[in-house]
């Protein structure tokens, strides 16, 4: 079977490629892969592309299928296989168990569609592209299988994927209750009686991570990139946090969009100053050159001691506190959900939606609007506690930031 491989390097950020039943590299996909990086491409759609190819190359060397000549009823055998589990001309006994969600279907099938119309046009392969797209079919829905490579391939305008995804139909984007919020906040770590904080700096740093998630619907790598200066939190003016437009994490983290200034509450400065008096009272002020200059969240037990933090140790993180609360949390819930979270607590608390499109970083209001529109029409939302209480700390300057 064909796996994922993480790729380390010691002066560049790591990256993802597909390696064989022969344990050596799948040559297709890591030329697409590269190009995919060379693009600019995050390492989160390198790595989310890289298992769906893993899973498509595994579906042909089951078959006996070469991967520039196969037929056309295999890619729908692969959407089965991620559906289910269950290989082409596998026995089943009872009912098939579902591994894979349909939401979920769309990014490892964009890897497969995207891969072929990336040879048809570099290498003029046409043959397997014809195989996965039908120059009949229109379909307006064409950039859900490969939004990274529109207009890529040779009848793009035209062509349209033989097998098209059917998704549910569900407008509403993930939130977490107040009450799960702080269910995942107090899980990391809780304030003694005495005034200290259990699991001490380690704990400190991965609630501090969760709140800032919270407080200002920051996206995971925008967090991970935060330095000790983004946060301004003296001199008398409203606190706040500096989202920086930088592309530096040594680890592939990235912000996306550029600068923009996010207004936070007085618990979360409380916080953020205890996570750093427990750093200094550790050590860390000595053993880094300049703090200050220093990423915020670093390793504390695993890896380099200091060094910026992973984005697979906040998922260990996620999966460490599910299992902890199975009843209270959903199961799927990442990190993300927390910015769909911040968004829909500020609609609901009334606050205008050019303030909440300037405080998620959208390029325009339209993206606001198509992502969480369905929470203004919703006026049951409204019903769920404590909303208004959950935000009330949260300070919006005028200039909407």
């Amino acid at each position: 079977m064909a796996r994922v491989q993480l790729v380390r390097f010691p002066d560049r950020p790591h990256t993802y490629t597909v390696v064989g039943g022969d344990q050596l590299p799948v040559v297709p996909a890591r030329e697409y892969l590269t190009f995919l990086r060379d693009e600019g491409a995050s390492p989160n759609t390198v790595r989310a592309y890289a298992y769906g190819l893993a899973a498509w190359f595994t579906v042909l060397e089951h078959t006996g299928s070469a991967w520039d000549d196969f037929p056309a009823s295999t890619f729908g055998a692969f959407l089965r296989y991620l559906r289910t589990g269950d290989l082409p001309g596998t026995a089943r006994i009872g009912a098939p168990q579902k591994t894979m969600a349909e939401s979920s279907l769309g990014p490892r099938g964009a890897a497969v569609l995207s891969m072929y119309r990336y040879f048809a046009d570099a290498h003029d392969l046409s043959r397997p592209y014809r195989r996965l797209y039908s120059s009949h079919a229109r379909s307006a829905r064409r950039g859900r299988y490969a939004p990274f490579l529109t207009g890529v391939g040779p009848t793009s305008e035209q062509d349209a994927p033989l097998y098209r995804r059917r998704t549910p139909q569900r407008a509403e984007t993930p939130v977490l209750e107040p009450a799960q919020v702080n269910t995942i906040l107090d899980t990391c770590s809780v304030q003694t009686t005495d005034g200290g904080w259990t699991d001490g700096a380690v704990g400190l740093r991965d609630r501090l991570f969760f709140a800032v998630l919270a407080e200002t619907g920051a996206r995971l790598g925008e967090v991970l990139s935060l330095r000790h200066h983004d946060f301004h939190i003296a001199g008398g003016n409203t606190p706040s946090i500096l989202i920086a437009g930088r592309d530096d994490h040594p680890h592939g983290a990235r912000a996306k969009t550029g600068p923009r200034r996010i207004y936070i509450g007085d618990d979360l400065v409380a916080l953020y100053t205890e996570y750093v008096w427990a750093l200094v009272t550790d050590g860390a002020d000595v053993a880094v050159e300049d703090l200050a200059t220093h990423f915020v969240f670093v390793n504390l037990v695993r890896g380099v001691r200091y060094a910026p933090l992973r984005a697979e140790t906040v998922y260990d993180k996620v999966d460490l506190i599910t299992e902890r609360h199975p009843q209270a949390l959903p199961a799927d819930w990442t990190p993300h959900w927390l910015r769909h979270t911040h968004a829909t607590a500020l609609l609901l608390a009334g606050v205008d939606v050019h303030v909440v499109m300037r405080r998620l970083g959208h390029a325009d209001v339209q993206t606001t609007l198509s992502t969480y529109g369905w929470v203004t029409a919703d006026a049951e939302m409204r019903a769920l506690a404590q909303w208004h209480n959950y935000v009330a700390g949260w300070k919006v300057s005028r200039d909407g930031q």
